[in-house]
């Protein structure tokens, strides 16, 4: 079930790249943005992952954290974060516990067959912990830029 703006964000619990446990509610005072990926090192992932990089400093600049979540292992967001020198945190969500809590985890049709997998989206969660924007289904090109528009303040 989607997520609705302003309603408080589901608080998680997640393994990060670097083996550290990550908790939303540790973060509170900081904006977030929290992205939803299919998978580490594939053509769409990779260009939302870079151009996340690229304005890095912009999400920095208004205080934001900036993470990525996808059902990938610690292991394989390593390799991926390493390979395009990615500044932000990669969460593992490899039960997609957290994408089921958020509406992204759903049934795909690829070529006639269905299947499980993330639906690319992105929340900006406010600094009280609530969801100030919701958005399913994103393109990766250009997306870094729409998130940071949609950063409150």
């Amino acid at each position: 079930m989607p997520l609705r703006e302003e309603e408080p964000a589901p608080d998680f619990a997640l393994t990060s790249d670097s083996g550290e446990r990550v908790t939303l509610s540790s973060l509170r005072g900081s904006p977030i943005v929290l992205y939803f990926y299919p998978k580490d090192d594939t053509p769409g992932c990779t260009t939302e992952a870079c151009e996340f990089r690229d304005e890095y400093s912009r999400f920095r600049q208004r205080g934001a954290v900036v993470l990525g979540v996808s059902p990938d292992d610690e292991a394989s967001h390593v390799r991926f974060k390493e390979k395009y020198s990615l500044p932000f945190t990669l969460l593992a969500d490899p039960e997609h516990r957290v994408a089921d809590d958020y509406g992204v985890w759903v049934e795909k049709n690829m070529y006639g067959k269905k299947r499980m997998g993330i639906k690319r989206s992105t929340f900006v969660i406010d600094a009280d912990g609530n969801v100030a924007r919701a958005m399913y289904g994103v393109k990766p090109e250009g997306h870094a830029d729409e998130v940071l528009k949609a950063l409150p303040g």
